[in-house]
């Protein structure tokens, strides 16, 4: 199955609607909890964190309604976070997010920012470890691997990726679960079309080394589905220029690691 490049999803665009939002975001809540996506990230984050022994401040970028950040202060996870800095470019997003959860503002640990992934307001290394859970298919190639690069610049201690996997099998439940569990006209467009944008794991293996990390654990879903990416800074990132991926399609792009489903 060949990457759906340049399509929109309703959700990167004018976003009027709260309580489409508002009902979208609930949706993946659903999704991160019940199909593991949470518990993904948390393990890569045990994973690129194993040998920190203090408090760990974290960045996650195009957070939605918070509810990874969240779960990972909640978990009894092998680290400790001091801080959680959540933040997504969409003012309506983080809107919708504390209609959703009014108590967002009151967890001690957790801050809710404006903020572009591609360009982060933050000086190199202002968090130990910098987290995107379902962003990276929203970004055609040379965003994703800029968006790489800006994660890598600010952790000290490395990154966490958490996707989909592109595949036929992946499309088929995206789509029964969009139509069948839930109402909201967001989720039914952007659910399968987000697995048509995604990157396989070799692609997305390929953007994070172009952008100089190297994968230190990979994580499956239940359901290969969706993929969590514990990431360090590679030895060497003299080739991690921006424009590197760019010339590339989609398609073409190419990794040392096989996919889970050959088609």
């Amino acid at each position: 199955m060949e990457r759906l490049a340049h399509a929109a999803e309703r959700l990167d665009g004018p976003l009027e609607d709260r309580a489409a939002i508002t009902g979208n975001l609930r949706d993946l809540r659903r999704v991160n909890r019940f199909l593991g996506g949470a518990r993904l990230s948390i393990q890569a984050l045990e994973c690129v964190a194993a040998d920190t022994d203090r408090p760990l401040d974290v960045l996650d970028v195009g957070t939605g309604s918070a509810d990874i950040p969240l779960a990972m202060l909640a978990s009894p996870a092998n680290v400790s976070i001091e801080r959680i800095v959540a933040v997504d470019r969409n003012p309506e997003v983080l809107a919708a997010a504390r209609l959703l959860d009014p108590g967002l503002d009151q967890e001690r640990r957790l801050e809710m920012r404006l903020a572009d992934g591609i360009s982060l307001p933050y000086p190199d290394k202002s968090f130990d470890v910098a987290h995107a859970s379902l962003l990276v298919h929203h970004l055609e190639p040379a965003d994703a691997q800029q968006l790489m690069s800006e994660l890598r610049r600010v952790a000290r201690v490395g990154v966490v990726v958490n996707d989909l996997v592109r595949s036929r099998v992946s499309w088929v439940g995206a789509w029964l679960m969009a139509h069948f569990l839930s109402g909201n006209r967001l989720t039914h467009h952007d659910a399968p079309l987000s697995v048509r944008r995604a990157y396989t794991l070799p692609e997305l293996i390929h953007l994070t080394e172009a952008a100089g990390l190297r994968v230190a654990g990979t994580f499956r879903g239940p359901f290969g589905h969706r993929r969590a990416l514990a990431l360090r800074p590679s030895d060497s990132t003299a080739d991690a220029g921006v424009g590197a991926v760019a010339s590339r399609p989609p398609g073409q792009l190419k990794g040392r690691v096989e996919l889970d489903e050959p088609w």
